[in-house]
């Protein structure tokens, strides 16, 4: 009944203050692994487990004593009352310390000697009622004898002991009561863990003065014969400093009468006329001297010797002189541009401004350009291209996966194996300060435990900063002012808010059909032709099967599946070629199925929009646009809402308003609303593995919804885009360039936007504008006038 009574006490207190109900003669148990605290002491332990975290916790809320207990194996991580030894110190805690590491370390107190006498179970920790025991106070002559034994075999041991402080040896010589004395020998003496166990329960003094006596003869021991040990080995190397010593001075004396190996002469030399022809700047100059200087006065064989041999070598190949002017010809560019890249003519115009404004003002800071599209558009090339209008040495860094400051500013030299950043790194490969860098997947940076490299890049990329920039390894200001830098990203949300701050945003469409007929014809073919080994003549494309390769085997925003598409149709010409089974191939569209295989993509919003209930929305990824289907159904129910097709918390949001709209309207559009209620309503977005989030679905789950309730179908050849409002206003959305060029691809003929995004499309190409008819929405009464068949 006592034990029932304590745990319902103990429940009631931990639910009201979080301090667990403990009797008067039981006591918390701290177990403790490898150290042991005797009485009288004072010893900061380090808890690592969660139940001594708590049992130390409990101790300091209450403000009651807890018992420190040694561990019998020190590897069992939870130990049982069998793991734990009978006898243990009972101590105060002094202090609770957490460290910045998350360390958490108590500073106890040792009172006295207790006995475990049973443990009480119910506890998230160790709890026991013990048994104090008193320490005895009865000396004789036997016991005053070990006394002054112990004192000077203590005293003798703490000599060779390093750092030993003299109030330690002022307590050993003070020490009046026997057990006292043998506590305190026990615990700074470094004996075994078991000795000190052994010490810490024998309670008869003489005895226990006999423990402590035994194991410090035998630690005597194993210390002088260490000190022998330490003084022939310091004699030896002693001996061998000595024969240093006399080697260098022999090498200085043979310098000063021109004889022995002068190779080193012969490489100091050979640096210092490299630092003086590399035209450095007056303090990095003054670096390289300073540490020329002391590389001369090393020895070869140094550890050191190498890493100031690898900093002056760094220094020496840098280009520190300045860039030559650049030699723009507008003309000239506009053609390399043409020449390099179809379509993107917004983009080439605004290059052209780019490079018209570097041939007016050469020592301007111009602005940092960020070229952002989906994979494949050309990103990377059209900074290969500015380099080769500018006639200058172009050098990529890509910053995929970059999680480590380090990368961008370098190491610090004290590190081993040290080396500069990647900028510093792309610097010494171009030969050039005057280079165009450009700085690849931007927004896939990371950040780790190692600081985050977006905040270093933020000095990199602002022109008026960057003049002094400083890398950790060269610890010395290099100037950046002159190089002109690109970036590249696919989606503009990932890169931060300052970083993004100092970049020209150029966004580069994907491309229409045509566009990549006419890239494949000018580019993709004759690529892959030469690097599948075939020559000019043994395969040709007709016009009629590069359009069927883009519309029924690549469905994306750039090019490069479209390459590699093409790439298998040349590899199956040249397995003809080289069997000899014909001289040269001719591929037509009716040839794609053999090659190629079956169509990968077909026109499926006929198909998936001849039901009522289906409405064809428009997405935007981060590789393009995209077609997306909104499905509803209804079965017999209470008016529930099922939501499927992994939808993101915005998209759900939507589906919500849009049913909740068709139930306001439900009068204007003929619905019943007896039958809503009676129904639960189930919308599915097809592609359930692929995350969906966004709120431009809205007026298409709204159509949708509405088809199914009046069992209407939705016209096949329409897609919508646009956000709902509850009071059934269709709001602007972002991503039209991308969503219209995705509905092209897909074979739609018909848009419909919202009303206040028509000035969107002035970005549409005219490709687009010529095959699709738009209509804009003010409301979604206008959705419906539109989108359901007649």
């Amino acid at each position: 009944m006592r034990s029932d009574r304590t745990d319902a006490s103990r429940n009631t207190i931990a639910a009201g203050s979080g301090i667990l109900l403990i009797p008067d003669d039981a006591m918390v148990i701290v177990p403790v692994r490898n150290v042991l605290l005797f009485p009288g002491m004072i010893l900061p332990l380090t808890i690592s487990r969660e139940q001594s975290k708590l049992a130390a916790q409990q101790a300091v809320k209450t403000e009651r004593p807890v018992g420190v207990l040694l561990q019998r194996d020190a590897e069992i991580e939870v130990p049982g009352p069998d793991d734990l030894c009978l006898v243990g110190t009972v101590a105060n805690i002094l202090r609770y310390v957490t460290l910045p590491d998350n360390t958490h370390v108590i500073v106890c107190q040792g009172l006295q000697r207790f006995r475990i006498v049973e443990y009480l179970p119910g506890y998230p920790f160790p709890v026991a009622r013990i048994g104090r025991i008193d320490e005895p106070e009865t000396t004789d002559s036997q016991i005053e004898a070990r006394m002054i034994q112990l004192r000077e075999h203590a005293l003798e041991v703490l000599q060779f002991m390093p750092q030993v402080s003299q109030e330690l040896v002022g307590a050993v010589k003070s020490i009046t009561q026997a057990g006292a004395l043998a506590d305190l020998v026990a615990s700074v003496t470094e004996l075994k863990i078991t000795d000190r166990q052994r010490v810490l329960e024998s309670i008869d003094l003489q005895r226990r003065l006999d423990i402590v006596l035994d194991c410090l003869l035998a630690r005597l021991e194993v210390l002088r014969l260490s000190r022998e040990l330490d003084e022939r080995t310091k004699a030896n190397i002693d001996q061998r400093q000595r024969e240093f010593l006399l080697r260098e001075q022999l090498k200085s004396i043979q310098k000063e009468l021109g004889e022995g190996d002068t190779g080193n002469s012969v490489e100091i030399e050979a640096l210092r006329k490299n630092i003086a022809e590399a035209q450095m700047p007056e303090e990095v100059a003054n670096q390289a001297n300073k540490e020329l200087q002391r590389l001369a006065r090393m020895s070869d064989a140094s550890a050191e010797y190498s890493m100031v041999r690898a900093y002056l070598d760094w220094l020496v190949e840098l280009p520190w002189r300045a860039p030559e002017p650049d030699r723009i010809e507008i003309a000239e560019a506009r053609q390399i541009l043409d020449a390099d890249h179809f379509g993107l003519d917004q983009v080439k115009k605004r290059i052209i401004e780019f490079l018209a404004v570097r041939k007016l003002n050469p020592g301007g800071h111009g602005p940092i350009l960020c070229f952002v599209g989906p994979p494949g558009v050309g990103k990377t090339s059209l900074g290969q291209s500015i380099a080769r209008a500018l006639g200058r040495k172009f050098v990529r860094a890509s910053l995929g996966g970059v999680h480590d400051e380090a990368e961008i500013r370098g190491h610090r030299r004290t590190y081993i194996g040290a080396l500069p950043g990647n900028i510093i790194q792309a610097i010494r490969k171009a030969g050039s300060r005057g280079c165009v860098m450009m700085l690849d997947e931007i927004d896939k940076l990371g950040a780790g435990i190692q600081g985050d490299p977006s905040a270093a890049l933020l000095e990199v990329l602002d022109p008026e900063q960057n003049n002094t920039f400083r890398d950790n390894y060269l610890a010395l200001p290099f100037d950046l002012s002159r190089m002109l830098f690109i970036t590249t990203a696919n989606v503009l949300d990932n890169i931060p808010g300052p970083l993004r701050d100092r970049m020209e945003i150029i966004q580069l469409p994907g491309y229409t059909q045509e566009e990549k007929r006419e890239i494949a014809q000018r580019y993709l073919v004759g690529r892959q032709i030469a690097q599948n080994g075939l020559k000019e003549g043994q395969i040709e494309f007709s016009e009629q099967a590069l359009v069927a390769i883009i519309r029924n085997y690549t469905r994306e925003a750039g090019v490069r599946s479209l390459e590699r598409e093409i790439g298998a149709v040349c590899r199956r010409a040249a397995v003809n070629i080289a069997e000899g089974r014909m001289s040269s191939m001719q591929v037509d569209d009716d040839d794609l199925a053999g090659i190629l295989g079956p169509i990968k993509y077909d026109n499926e919003v006929a198909l998936r929009t001849g039901l009522a209930g289906v409405a064809t929305g428009l997405a935007w990824t981060p590789v393009g646009g995209d077609i997306l289907f909104i499905e509803a159904s209804r079965t017999a129910g209470d008016g529930k809402l099922i939501l499927t097709g992994q939808l993101g918390e915005v998209m759900k949001e939507s589906a919500q308003a849009a049913l909740t709209l068709v139930k306001t309207r439900a009068t204007d559009l003929g619905i019943d609303a007896g039958s809503l209620e009676r129904s639960n309503v189930h919308v599915h977005v097809p592609a359930g593995a692929i995350p969906k989030d966004g709120p431009s679905a809205g007026v298409a789950m709204f159509i949708a919804l509405a088809s199914l309730f009046v069992n209407h179908p939705v016209r096949n050849d329409s897609a919508m885009t646009g956000e709902i409002s509850l009071r059934g206003l269709v709001l602007p959305v972002g991503g039209i360039k991308d969503k219209v060029l995705a509905a092209m691809r897909a074979g739609i003929q018909r848009v419909l936007l919202p009303a206040r995004n028509r000035r969107d499309l002035e970005e549409v190409p005219p490709e687009a504008k010529e095959r699709i008819e738009f209509i804009f929405l003010d409301n979604v009464d206008d959705a419906i006038r539109h989108a359901m068949r007649q």
